[in-house]
């Protein structure tokens, strides 16, 4: 299929090629004297594409082509510049109906004669550059550089890591021992079989020293080893000799012998050799599952106890190499700050005792964007070692990281590994993830955020029937899943809210970026805008001062596409907005002070996709906002905004509304059909008639209202329309997320009464003071199927009420909030299937605890202990019962009870957690006076005590 999104390095080539298509078939190709030139422009344009993609794939292209390609994009994205304005001037005068309208559109008409001739004269211009780039094509003989660049081989970025001494590891004892231990356990059923050690991680983190020291300490333990590396485009033959060659002690076994063998011959002949042996094998840098499964197939399971090492950078293929529940999945975790630290110093000074006290803020500031990568910290100290120990010296490399990796020999192997992934990504991927370079550094990317503002960039096509949500969001998992970014705020449901991106690999980015003139960053420490070439496409402002806003003030603005601004307080330095005419996205989120920007000129940014106005304090929306009739994704969640300005249900493209807890749903927002998503308004401030009007939203699937205060006459029309309407939603369309938050008590007796049930509802949370008096009816086993997180208020919990969640099939996160309850809640060993989180909060104490069977997979457990009543029990919850446990939260009430109970009650808590076998995180909270309250963690068996 025909690639029909912006790239990183295309540009909008594919799409423009489409785009010139549809208006040749439109409307806009009869307009006289516009067909041809547009007919023309396609078909050079066409060809330019077919180039283009042929060499995009080149693994090391020459850098004729890199320029070439540079010129094609940059050309691409100004002729869609300039059809856009066409299109948009031109899209003014549809035809109306009536005499006053036909007036108007013959009076348009006339107007847009100059607009045509206008037109005229850019293609005129357009064509001849497209001229002047296809003879460049031509002169350059590119066809012929292609070849000569295509075969070339790098060095192994790796290769030193295996002979390194090991006086130059630092922190790697506590992993190496761990896994050495737990390679040669001979303690259980399956040490005889054939077991898989899977070591996966971020480039960069040592999986292959790890790897190696694991292998160099037990080698001796098996009666044939090998090591052998695998990289991106495996040469599956090579690599199995390579194997036979080292575990067989006959020296039949020559490359001369070998020569002629097949894959399969070979994988044959190192079976038979391996049947009867105790091997151990490591396979370094594993880059897809396809690569696993050929090599895997040589490797026979004989029960003699033999092991295989794998390393990947991709959490699949790690997951793909462990396919037996005895084989380990480990993941790299970067060095502490303390290690890291000692690496760093050793290798410059020979001690952590010899850096200079001018050099310590700026070591200390290094250290920082190395973020525990030891590739990084062996890389930059090897850097500064060559330096003079000058301050000024040491900032200049801290400030340079980013060029120094590619230019820097010091600096070549840890850019080489860092981009080896990037490289191995698809355009698409690339694309994606070139854009995370428009956040500074440490900043927590939101991951709907981020997927709005890739559709907003049009980075995003539908898939085999995935809408583009869905596409974007499969793209930020893939992500992470080739550990290129890092998942943040992970719930226990497997949903990443968030991610970052490791310092190392921003820079990574940034350089791209610049090089592809793809983003250009105002701040990061520079003092001008020199460093961007050409046109400003994206612009994403850090920092900006005098300085920086008056250079801002002289570049040409009318092509920029994204403007994400992250620095605060910097309303002042901001150009106008009419000056930004191209951008699709503007994403102002946590900007102070923007009430004395001027917004009135936001109606000419007639492109504009995504607005992001949260928690930007701002008091209304700018009036003219209602003539985006392109927007997508409006965020004004944590503003002030109580009223939209009028005509605003004219934004009938809008698919994500997200406002604040006092802003009114207009009425008319039922012509809104478009909508998928409605967050933060206040139900009980709106007109009634507008809540009656969210039931005609055919395509809403998430709905977060807030029920505010109100005369309770007028609450009543309020509530019923708005649960009608709710209720139309959820059993006639596809709602499937309802949040309900209030600070005051108010009447949802009518959720309680759903019919028919709401089979399709996926998620149903409810932060209010409102308890159900029993589960209500509609939260039934077989009949809410669908359902997988659920927050709810109960006036009581019974045995037979939790029986009847623990057969929900798809639950997996549980929140009770409890009014009064019975004395003893038993889960028992039936029901809770999938469930990993459970959390329960009480209002007058129930006694909860687990049997066995209960909760197989529980993985979080948040409790409430109220001594008074569990001392009775003698504080027990069966928490050895939960064999996946992996964290308990217990939150102690101590009114009515003494020192001794209190005293009691966490260390019955503490002896629990300590006799588990995964040894699961604990914090227990509360139980002493606030002057005395602590906060006792438990890590991995480890307790530290703290105050809170």
């Amino acid at each position: 299929m025909e690639p029909t999104v912006v790239s990183a390095s295309i540009g909008v080539l594919g799409p423009l090629v489409v785009k010139l298509r549809g208006l040749v078939a439109g409307e806009y190709g009869r307009l006289k004297g516009v067909r041809k030139e547009i007919l023309a422009l396609n078909l050079e344009l066409s060809s330019m594409h077919a180039a283009v993609q042929k060499y995009a794939m080149l693994e090391d292209p020459d850098i004729q082509v890199k320029q070439w390609m540079s010129m094609v994009r940059e050309l691409a994205y100004d002729i869609e510049d300039h059809m856009d304005k066409f299109i948009h001037r031109l899209g003014n005068g549809k035809r109306h109906r009536g005499f006053k309208e036909s007036f108007r559109r013959i009076a348009h008409g006339l107007k847009t004669v100059r607009d045509r001739r206008e037109m005229a004269g850019q293609i005129e211009e357009l064509k001849a550059r497209i001229k002047h780039v296809k003879e460049l094509k031509n002169s350059y003989k590119l066809d012929d550089a292609t070849y000569s660049t295509s075969n070339h081989r790098g060095l192994d970025p790796r290769l030193s890591t295996l002979f390194a001494e090991q006086a130059h590891f630092v922190g790697i004892e506590g992993p190496r021992d761990d896994l050495v231990n737990w390679m040669l356990e001979e303690g259980n059923n399956s040490s005889k079989h054939r077991m898989v050690l899977s070591i996966v991680g971020f480039g960069g983190l040592g999986k292959t020293t790890l790897a190696n020291e694991v292998y160099r300490s037990i080698k001796g333990n098996f009666d044939c080893r090998a090591f052998v590396s695998v990289s991106q485009k495996p040469d599956i033959k090579r690599i199995i000799k390579d194997v036979i060659n080292q575990v067989s002690c006959k020296e039949e076994f020559t490359d001369g012998t070998t020569s002629d063998w097949d894959e399969r011959k070979s994988i044959t002949k190192l079976r038979e050799l391996l049947q009867d042996k105790r091997y151990l094998i490591t396979i370094d840098d594993i880059w897809s599952t396809q690569a696993w499964n050929n090599i895997q197939c040589a490797f026979p399971e004989n029960n003699c106890s033999s092991r295989i090492i794998a390393t990947t950078h991709i959490l699949d293929v790690a997951k793909s190499c462990c396919s037996c529940t005895a084989d380990r999945v480990y993941e790299m975790r970067a060095l502490s700050y303390l290690h890291s630290r000692k690496l760093f110093l050793n290798r410059i000074f020979g001690s952590i005792d010899h850096c200079p006290d001018m050099l310590k803020e700026v070591s200390e500031q290094i250290l920082k964007k190395c973020g525990g990568l030891p590739l990084a910290i062996i890389s930059l100290s090897g850097l500064l070692a060559n330096k003079p120990t000058v301050k000024e010296e040491w900032e200049k490399v801290k400030r340079s990281i980013g060029s120094a990796l590619e230019d820097s020999r010091s600096l070549e192997g840890m850019g080489s590994i860092l981009s080896l992934s990037y490289n191995d990504l698809s355009p698409n991927l690339k694309t994606c993830l070139l854009y995370l370079s428009v956040f500074p550094e440490d900043y927590v990317i939101p991951r709907k955020r981020l997927v709005w503002q890739w559709i907003a960039e049009g980075f995003i096509s539908e898939e085999r029937g995935r809408s583009q949500y869905e596409v974007a969001e499969g793209y930020f998992y893939e992500l992470i899943n080739k550990s290129m970014i890092q998942g943040y705020d992970v719930g226990y449901i497997g949903v990443v809210r968030a991610c970052q991106v490791h310092d190392m690999m921003l820079e990574i980015l940034v350089s791209k970026s610049v090089e592809d003139n793809f983003v250009t960053v105002v701040g990061r420490g520079q003092t001008s805008l020199s460093s961007h070439h050409g046109i400003i496409r994206r612009l994403s402002i850090q920092h900006i001062d005098n300085d920086l806003a008056f250079a801002l003030a002289k570049e040409d603005l009318s092509h920029v596409r994204s403007l994400i601004v992250t620095a605060s307080n910097c309303v002042k330095h901001l150009p106008s907005l009419s000056e930004f005419e191209a951008l699709r996205v503007l994403d102002f989120e946590g900007c102070n002070g923007l009430e004395q920007y001027d917004m009135n000129s936001v109606e000419k940014l007639f492109q504009l996709k995504y607005l992001g106005l949260k928690d930007t304090g701002i008091l209304k929306l700018p009036s003219r906002i209602i003539m985006l009739s392109d927007m997508e994704t409006l965020d004004f969640r944590n503003t002030e905004v109580q009223e939209l300005p009028a005509g605003f249900v004219r934004l009938t493209k809008l698919q994500n509304l997200l406002a604040g807890r006092q802003t009114r749903i207009p009425r008319g927002i039922g012509i809104m059909t478009n909508l998928q998503i409605i967050a933060h308004f206040n139900a009980t401030m709106s007109p009634a008639d507008a809540l009656e009007e969210l039931g005609n939203l055919t395509k809403l699937n998430g709905l977060s209202i807030y029920l505010g205060c109100k005369g309770s006459d007028m609450y009543k029309t309020h509530e019923e329309n708005l649960f009608s309407s709710v209720q139309k939603l959820i059993f006639n369309y596809k709602l499937q997320t309802l949040q309900i938050y209030s600070n005051d008590r108010h009447s949802l007796e009518l959720i309680e009464c759903w019919s028919p049930i709401p089979s399709g509802l996926q998620k149903f949370h409810m932060t209010t003071n409102y308890h159900f008096r029993n589960i209500p009816k509609w939260i039934s086993p077989g009949l809410t199927c669908s359902l997988f997180s659920l927050d709810i208020n109960l006036t009581e919990i019974t045995e037979e009420g939790l029986h009847t969640l623990g057969e929900l099939p798809s639950l997996l996160r549980l929140i009770l909030t409890l009014e009064t309850g019975e004395d003893k809640i038993t889960v028992q060993g039936i029901g809770f299937r999938s469930l990993k989180y459970f959390e329960v909060s009480y209002g007058k104490g129930t006694y909860i605890t687990f049997v066995k069977g209960a909760m197989p997979k529980l993985e979080f457990l948040d409790l409430e202990l109220v001594v008074s009543v569990e001392r009775n029990y003698g504080f027990y919850l069966g928490i050895v019962h939960l064999p996946c446990i992996t964290r308990v939260k217990r939150r102690i009430r101590s009114e009515g009870a003494t020192k001794s109970e209190i005293i009691a009650a966490r260390t019955a808590v503490k002896e629990e957690v300590d006799a588990h076998m995964n040894h699961p995180s604990m914090l227990i909270l509360g139980g002493e006076e606030d002057t005395e309250r602590m906060v006792i963690r438990m890590v991995r068996g480890r307790r530290m005590v703290m105050p809170s």
